[in-house]
């Protein structure tokens, strides 16, 4: 339930931050072109929109098995042999992602001490960069999921895109008349 909560909000977010910064960016480029004017703030609302959009979608990455990683020599091994190398990937991952979170946390703490405000927009930068241990407490939950999947032998291996057999397949699908066959 609270996982499902948490999911939806997630696209949530990350469907309004793209939308935003769109619409923002498209106003900003008619403003200045057209009237010869613009919003002094844009820029940087647009450049928070943004690190709010990729510190929310790398978790959501996970989750949707959509990040790129070199597996080719993981995939030659049998398959006990590819959930120890996924158990090993996952765990050195939630290392990261909990050094990460442990950095933000230090710097957000920081920017509050010092109490900085943004350069154009009227909010205390600290509040701005939250997106930073969110984003980073989000990608450790999705980590610890996958690796716990990948212990309990509910997933093999680490889910990667595979860009590869996306563009074998979108090339059959082209060259075969129809983009939904598979190739043979």
């Amino acid at each position: 339930m609270i996982a499902n909560l948490v999911n939806r909000l997630e696209e949530a977010l990350i469907c309004l931050l793209l939308a935003a910064m769109t619409l923002l960016t498209f106003v900003q480029v008619v403003l200045r072109y057209v009237f010869n004017s613009g919003f002094t703030w844009a820029l940087e609302a647009s450049t928070y929109m943004f690190g709010w959009l990729v510190l929310l979608a790398m978790s959501y990455g996970v989750k949707a098995g959509s990040h790129i990683g070199v597996d080719v020599i993981v995939k030659l091994l049998p398959s006990a042999g590819q959930r120890v190398a996924g158990v090993i990937g996952g765990a050195l991952s939630v290392a990261y992602a909990a050094i990460l979170l442990v950095g933000s946390y230090y710097y957000i703490d920081t920017m509050h001490t010092l109490g900085i405000e943004a350069d154009d927009i009227p909010v205390e930068r600290w509040i701005l960069l939250l997106a930073l241990p969110i984003g980073f407490i989000l990608l450790l939950w999705r980590l610890v999921e996958t690796t716990w999947r990948i212990v309990t032998g509910r997933q093999t291996g680490l889910r990667l895109a595979d860009e590869a057999r996306e563009a074998i397949e979108q090339f059959h699908g082209d060259a075969g008349g129809s983009s939904g066959s598979k190739p043979q």
